[in-house]
């Protein structure tokens, strides 16, 4: 998501340094290059004139403070600006009611039933009891799906076989969840392939007369400037609370996210950035434009590993570290735990670093994969005696775990004796947090060295090719 836009506008800014000042002169072939880079990320030409307007009114002729250079004045004038585009701060959804009500609107294919589901999962991480109802009575696969997710989630789907009365559906779903201690109801409303009198009157019948306390709007990113028109429509008949982005990350431009807010006045609440069940992100304006500029997001990756991290497990791995006890069998515990913080290409996006082009951060996240594989290939292919001594690893049981797991003895000799410097590393960082959950900075070093490593292979291909 938001990948071109990223590098566009971190190329733009790269090119302001070395001036003293920031003026109209040096700053118009900026100004061209960021209005031709929104216009690519399928921005509307509305927001992207808005845009510009505000950035050239902020930098024009701002002196550049000593202890700042242009550069990086320029970078809060847009940040600033990209936050406001965005929402300007986090609107976290509103649960108030009893039982609160969220009504889940969209098209037909937009990711409804899917994100209501979502939706649900994350609740129930919060302490909540969710209870989805189906309500999407004009289309029967809609309601299989939903009984499928909600077994899938552990989640409790009301429905009433054979009934087309929606606001009827509601009432009973209500006074079930008073019953049964449910204290959010999740509406699945039905979808149309387009927006029509007929859908939108069932939506304001159920809207009038329960009165939900969120009213989430689903859009699927992918359809570009037509989320505009859909939001808007919905919008104006409506007054939606706000939105669901899907399929954030199978859209690289991410010009909808930008256009959406600024044409109803509304907030992005969650995007949707995976298939998985559990892949729904609070969104957090500030946050995602960190991302876009380049400066990374370690915020939500602690509070990921907050959320994934088993605190048990944690601490004894902690202790392990501290008095040079971490074995390889450790280390694919912790392996596994990096995995459930997502792809290793989303966890470099979470990373600061500036000046890496998308090209470059795929081909590092391809290798970083590639290499995890290898290294697990290669733990696999050890007796268990190994994995807990790996210093008991001579030459002729190196040459046969190379052997077991097709890779090359220099590599296994080289994860070996770069494993053994982990572990120093590891023990040197007895004063860090208890708990890898509150601080899991160990976690972090270690991607960072397997992020160099793959750099390195990376920087190696790319001179083959030439």
């Amino acid at each position: 998501m938001f990948e071109s836009l990223s590098d566009r506008l971190q190329n733009i800014i790269r090119t302001t340094s070395g001036q003293s000042k920031l003026t109209d002169e040096n700053m118009q072939e900026a100004f061209r290059e960021i209005r031709r880079a929104f216009l690519e990320a399928d921005v509307s030409l509305k927001v992207v004139k808005a845009f510009i307007s505000n950035i050239r009114e902020k930098a024009e002729g701002q002196e550049v403070l000593k202890s700042v250079s242009p550069t990086q004045q320029l970078i809060k004038i847009v940040n600033d600006e990209m936050i406001e585009l965005l929402g300007g701060e986090n609107k976290p959804i509103n649960l108030e009611g009893n039982p609160a009500m969220v009504m889940m609107l969209g098209l037909q294919g937009s990711g409804k039933t899917t994100s209501a589901a979502k939706l649900a999962v994350k609740l129930v991480k919060d302490g909540k009891k969710p209870l989805l109802v189906a309500c999407d009575v004009y289309r029967p696969a809609a309601i299989t799906q939903l009984k499928t997710l909600g077994e899938q989630i552990g989640v409790e789907v009301f429905t009433i076989d054979g009934s087309n009365d929606v606001v009827g559906i509601v009432e009973n779903a209500r006074n079930y969840a008073l019953e049964k201690g449910y204290d959010v109801m999740i509406i699945d409303t039905a979808g149309r392939l387009q927006i029509d009198t007929p859908m939108m009157a069932e939506l304001l019948l159920i809207d009038r007369t329960f009165r939900p306390s969120e009213k989430l709007l689903v859009i699927d990113s992918m359809i570009g400037q037509e989320a505009v028109n859909v939001a808007q429509n919905f919008d104006e008949q409506l007054e939606i609370t706000g939105m669901i982005l899907t399929k954030l990350d199978g859209d690289s431009r991410g010009g909808a996210a930008l256009s959406v807010v600024y044409s109803t006045g509304k907030p992005i609440k969650f995007t949707g950035m995976g298939e998985k069940i559990d892949a729904l992100d609070v969104f957090y304006p500030d946050r995602m434009t960190q991302r876009i500029l380049g400066m990374g997001d370690i915020v939500s990756l602690v509070e990921k590993a907050q959320e994934n991290f088993d605190e048990e497990q944690a601490k004894e791995l902690e202790r392990k570290m501290r008095k040079n006890e971490f074995t390889l069998d450790d280390f694919m515990k912790l392996q596994k735990q990096l995995k459930m913080l997502g792809s290793f290409g989303s966890i470099l996006n979470m990373l600061p670093i500036p000046g890496l082009d998308k090209d470059t951060k795929d081909l590092i996240a391809n290798q970083g994969e590639k290499q995890i594989k290898r290294i697990e290939s290669c733990i696999n292919s050890m007796t268990k005696e190994e994995r807990q001594n790996p210093d008991k690893i001579n030459i002729s049981r190196k040459t046969r775990i190379s052997n077991g797991s097709g890779i090359p003895l220099e590599e296994v000799s080289a994860f070996l004796k770069q494993f053994q410097m982990m572990r120093q590393m590891m023990q040197g960082m007895s004063k860090m947090s208890s708990t890898m959950k509150k601080n899991p900075i160990a976690a972090r070093n270690m991607m960072r060295g397997m992020m160099k490593q793959a750099k390195h292979g990376a920087k190696a291909k790319k001179k083959k090719r030439r």
